[in-house]
């Protein structure tokens, strides 16, 4: 028995068969002509039932509802410890302290440390609060500047980023509003019923020390954020040293942690628009007024905003230009 020279003639001698009626559905489609066969099953019953219009809308929200989680957690941690180093200071709400300024910076340390940063086609995959919420499925970046990063720099989708940057804000006002729920007997107690003023204000959103410029101000939100997007970089760079998976959260924890006592006073260390603006979305709207956006010269937009979207743009840029040796902006097609 010879065997066939080309699929012409498998298929001629498949039309051949008394079985050729049973075997039509599921014939595979090869062109002759194509460089690389490409195979087609026709079959129906090979694709099984289609998903529905409910599962297939859901599909979609699976990323930004990650990310929109992600920040949500993030802030839990993060204002929550806020809220227990500030309220219990009141004897009237705790006998003794709940926590101080290194306390605070533990709380924030741990919301961010929960993303485990892993490299992928976009530059990172993310775990926040572990595997079990957002494993692999939106990025982990729980940062509109680092969302930014990722589209300017690392191919991260730009039709992506508008979701993204809306899911993280509103993570952060769901955050905030949880804690402020849970908190909101102590609150009375601290200010007085009904009252709302910057004394816990600063437990959600960001305030800078009195004594500091805006240009001060400015730039230490700047250097600070260039230094978290050259880490992530760092992190999600293949031709570097990359830790391995169970040692990043830990990487990301004594990063947070280091921010926190070295440039934190000041400016309680935003770095992330969504951990700031997504809360004093939440506190305009808890009775805290006008003022939480009025404040110096909309402190707001400039501070917490602007300069962590820059300084992540300058980190990558840096980290681009002297250290990353892979396919980028900078370097189209990358060193062999």
């Amino acid at each position: 028995m010879s065997l066939p020279e080309s699929i012409s003639e498998v298929n001629t001698e498949t039309k051949k068969s008394p079985f050729a009626s049973e075997l039509a559905p599921a014939l595979t489609a090869i062109s002759d002509s194509d460089a690389e066969a490409q195979i087609v099953v026709t079959g129906d019953n090979i694709y099984g039932p289609q998903p529905s219009a409910y599962r297939k809308f859901l599909s979609q929200l699976r990323e930004p509802m990650a990310e929109f989680f992600g920040v949500a957690l993030l802030i839990i941690f993060g204002a929550g410890s806020g809220a227990s180093a500030v309220l219990s200071t009141n004897p009237a709400v705790s006998s003794s302290g709940r926590g101080d300024f290194f306390s605070i910076n533990f709380g924030w340390a741990i919301g961010s440390s929960f993303i485990i940063i892993l490299s992928d086609a976009y530059g990172l995959q993310g775990i926040a609060m572990g595997v079990w919420v957002s494993g692999g499925i939106s990025g982990g970046h729980i940062n509109p500047a680092i969302t930014l990063t990722m589209a300017a720099w690392r191919k991260f989708p730009w039709r992506k980023v508008p979701a993204y940057i809306l899911a993280q804000v509103l993570g952060g006002l769901v955050g905030a509003a949880l804690v402020y729920g849970i908190y909101f007997g102590a609150i009375d107690i601290y200010e007085g019923a009904g009252v709302r003023t910057q004394a816990t204000a600063g437990i959600f959103a960001t305030y800078s020390l009195p004594y500091m410029t805006s240009v001060a101000a400015f730039f230490t939100e700047f250097l600070a954020t260039a230094i978290l997007s050259m880490v992530v970089l760092a992190l999600s760079d293949k031709r570097n040293n990359t830790l391995s998976p169970g040692l990043l959260p830990i990487a990301l924890f004594i990063l947070f942690v280091g921010f926190g006592v070295s440039l934190g006073m000041q400016t309680s260390y935003s770095l992330n628009p969504a951990r700031d603006f997504g809360p004093r979305l939440f506190l305009s709207m808890a009775g805290y007024g006008s003022e939480v956006y009025t404040y110096r010269n909309q402190y707001w937009l400039w501070c917490p905003i602007i300069a962590p979207i820059v300084g992540a743009q300058a980190g990558a840029l840096l980290y681009d230009l002297f250290i990353y040796t892979g396919e980028g902006p900078l370097n189209p097609q990358g060193d062999s």
